[in-house]
C-alpha cells in the first residue's frame, strides 16, 4: 500500500510539472522611467530595473545601445552616453525576453523637491491658483510625485508616473517646485523635470538612513530614543488596544444619548509608519528615485526640527552628505529655503527656537560647497505656518539655480549675511558679505530707518538698537543703555520686526553676534 501511495505521489508531481507553465518574469523598470520622463543633460543617466537572473538586457536610446545581464537577484543597471542637446522627443527601448518602449522622453534639467508641507503645499493652495494653472500650458516642463510611504524596509518601487505640465495637471503638484522649475524653463529655454518627494510635517532625521544616525556621536541619542519606543511598541499596542475598548464604550454610551462621540485614542503603530521615525521616508520615499539623474534639489524643511535646533547643526548636513554620496554625482547643487516668519509679531526682544533653526540653516551654508539658502523672512503669514506666496519663495530659489549653477550673468542671488563686529565705545559697527561697500547697498523696506537690530551688555539682556547705515555700507548699531555692549542680534524672533534688504531687493540673513546658549542647546 505504501508504494502505491508513493507512486501515485510521484505521478502527481510529474503531472504538476507538465501542465505548469514555465514562469518567466518580464523586464521591468523603475518608475521614474516612463513616457514624457526628462533625462538629465550632459550626464551618465542611470537606468535601473528588475528581469530574471542571467537575462540579457539592451537599453538603447537614440544611436546608443548598452547591454548587461541581470544579477542573481534579478536587478540590473546601466549607464547612457552623456546626452549634450537639449530637447527632444526620443525613444528609449528595453529589450530583454520582452521590449519596453518609452515615449516623448526629452532631455533636460531635473531637480528633486523635497522637504515637509511647505514644499508639498499645491498651486491648488497658493496665491493666485487660478492665473497660474490658465497660464501653465508648459509642454516642456515634466512633473513627478512620489508617494509618501513611510516604512523601514528600502523600497524598489513606487506608484507614480511623468505627466507633461499643463492646466489639468499642474493644480496638485507642489507650488514651489514647479514654479522654480517654471523659472528656469523660461530663462534657459530648456526642458525641465521635477521630482516632488515632499512629505507634510516630516522631521528631517526621516530623510536619513539608520546607520548614518548611529554612527554619528552627536546623532545616536536621536537613534537610541527611537529604538527604546521600538522595543516598547508590543506593550504599546496591548495598552492601545485597551484604550480602544474603554474608548468603544464611551462612543457607543455617547451615540445613544445623542452626544458627539470622544476622540479615538492614537495608534502607537501610526508613528512606526510615520513621517518622523529615522529612516522611514528615507526608505519608502527618498531610495525609489536615489540613482535617477539629476541636477541638484531644492528643500523646505525645518518647522518640525525647531525644537531641536541645535541638533540640526549636525543633522541637516548630514542628510545632504548623505543624498550626494547615495547619488553618486558628486556635490550637486543642494538650495533650500530659510524658515519665514510665524506666529505673533515680536517688538521686544525675546529668546526663539525658530530663529536658532534659521541659523542652524545657516551654518549649513557655510559648512558645506555648492549650497545656498533663499531667505524669506518677509514673506511669512503669522496666522498660517503655511503662507501662500509660493512665487517670491520659488524666485529666490531659482536665483540661486540660475547665478551660481546655471552662471546666468547679472542675477543676485545672496542675501547679505553677517561678516563681523568692531567694538567702538558704546557702540558696535557691523561689516557683512554680498552688501557693496557704500551706503546704496541698502534698501530699508516702508521707512528709511534700519529696524530689527537689538543690542546687549555683559549681562546679556537684549534692547532695541539704534541702527545707522554708515557711508561705507557698515552698520552702526547702539543703545544709550548699553554703555559697555558684546553682541547684536538682527530679526532673532519667530515673527521678527525688521525691514533691511540689499540694493538687489534680498532681505538680510537673521544673525547674531554671540554664541550664548540657546533655549534648544540640550534638545535632543
Amino acid at each position: 500500500m505504501r508504494s502505491v501511495c508513493r507512486m501515485i505521489a510521484l505521478i502527481g508531481l510529474a503531472c504538476a510539472s507538465v501542465a505548469a507553465p514555465s514562469v518567466r518574469a518580464d523586464v521591468a523598470l523603475n518608475n521614474m522611467f516612463g513616457d514624457h520622463m526628462v533625462l538629465q543633460q550632459g550626464i551618465k543617466n542611470k537606468v535601473w530595473g528588475k528581469a530574471d537572473p542571467g537575462e540579457a538586457v539592451t537599453v538603447s536610446l537614440g544611436g546608443q545601445n548598452h547591454s548587461t545581464t541581470a544579477a542573481a537577484d534579478g536587478t540590473w543597471h546601466v549607464f547612457l552616453d552623456p546626452v549634450q542637446d537639449y530637447g527632444g522627443p526620443h525613444t528609449l527601448t528595453v529589450k530583454g525576453k520582452n521590449t519596453i518602449t518609452f515615449t516623448d522622453v526629452l532631455i533636460g534639467e531635473v531637480w528633486v523637491c523635497a522637504g515637509q508641507s511647505n514644499m508639498q503645499w499645491s498651486v491648488n493652495q497658493s496665491n493666485d491658483a487660478d492665473l497660474e494653472k490658465a497660464a501653465a500650458t508648459f509642454p516642456n516642463i515634466r512633473l513627478i510625485s512620489v508617494p509618501q510611504v513611510g516604512t523601514q524596509e528600502p523600497q524598489w518601487n513606487f506608484n507614480g508616473k511623468w505627466q507633461v505640465c499643463s492646466p489639468e495637471t499642474v493644480g496638485g503638484f507642489s507650488a514651489v517646485g514647479y514654479l522654480f522649475g517654471r523659472q528656469l524653463h523660461q530663462t534657459l529655454d530648456v526642458p525641465v523635470g521635477l521630482i516632488n518627494n515632499a512629505w507634510g510635517g516630516s522631521a528631517a532625521e526621516a530623510w536619513v538612513k539608520r546607520d548614518k544616525l548611529a554612527a554619528n556621536e552627536k546623532l545616536k541619542p536621536l537613534h537610541d530614543r527611537w529604538v527604546k519606543m521600538e522595543e516598547g511598541l508590543g506593550a504599546a499596542l496591548a495598552d492601545f488596544e485597551k484604550k480602544m475598548a474603554d474608548w468603544k464604550v464611551e462612543a457607543d454610551k455617547a451615540k445613544a444619548e445623542g452626544k458627539p462621540a470622544p476622540k479615538p485614542p492614537g495608534s502607537p503603530d501610526g508613528q512606526m509608519k510615520g513621517n518622523a521615525r529615522p529612516g522611514n521616508i528615507h526608505s519608502g520615499v527618498l531610495t525609489p528615485s536615489i540613482g535617477y539623474g539629476i541636477k541638484g534639489a531644492i528643500w523646505y524643511q525645518g518647522e518640525s526640527n525647531a525644537g531641536r535646533a541645535y541638533q540640526y547643526r549636525e543633522l541637516f548636513p548630514l542628510m545632504i552628505k548623505s543624498w550626494r554620496e547615495e547619488w553618486g554625482l558628486g556635490d550637486f547643487p543642494f538650495y533650500w529655503v530659510q524658515l519665514a516668519d510665524f506666529k505673533g509679531e515680536k517688538t521686544e526682544p525675546a529668546e526663539s527656537d525658530w530663529a536658532e533653526l534659521r541659523e542652524a540653516q545657516t551654518m549649513t551654508m557655510k559648512a558645506l560647497p555648492n549650497t545656498g539658502e533663499a531667505v524669506i523672512i518677509d514673506i511669512g503669514e503669522g496666522k498660517d505656518i503655511h503662507p501662500k506666496n509660493k512665487q517670491d519663495v520659488a524666485k529666490r530659489l531659482a536665483r540661486w539655480a540660475l547665478a551660481e549653477t546655471y552662471k546666468q550673468p547679472g542675477i543676485a542671488a545672496r542675501s547679505p549675511l553677517y561678516k563681523s563686529m568692531e567694538k567702538q565705545g558704546s557702540k558696535i559697527v557691523l561689516s557683512f558679505d554680498n552688501v557693496a561697500s557704500n551706503a546704496g547697498s541698502w534698501r530699508p523696506f516702508d521707512v528709511a530707518e534700519p529696524i530689527g537690530f537689538t543690542i546687549a551688555g555683559a549681562d546679556r539682556k537684549f534692547l532695541p538698537a539704534k541702527a545707522v547705515i554708515l557711508p561705507d555700507g557698515r552698520i552702526e548699531v547702539s543703545n544709550e543703555a548699553v554703555a559697555d555692549p558684546v553682541a547684536v542680534r538682527y530679526a532673532w524672533a519667530d515673527n521678527p520686526v525688521c525691514n533691511m534688504y540689499s540694493a538687489a531687493g534680498l532681505p538680510l540673513t537673521p544673525f547674531r553676534t554671540d554664541d550664548f546658549p540657546g533655549v534648544t542647546v540640550s534638545a535632543q
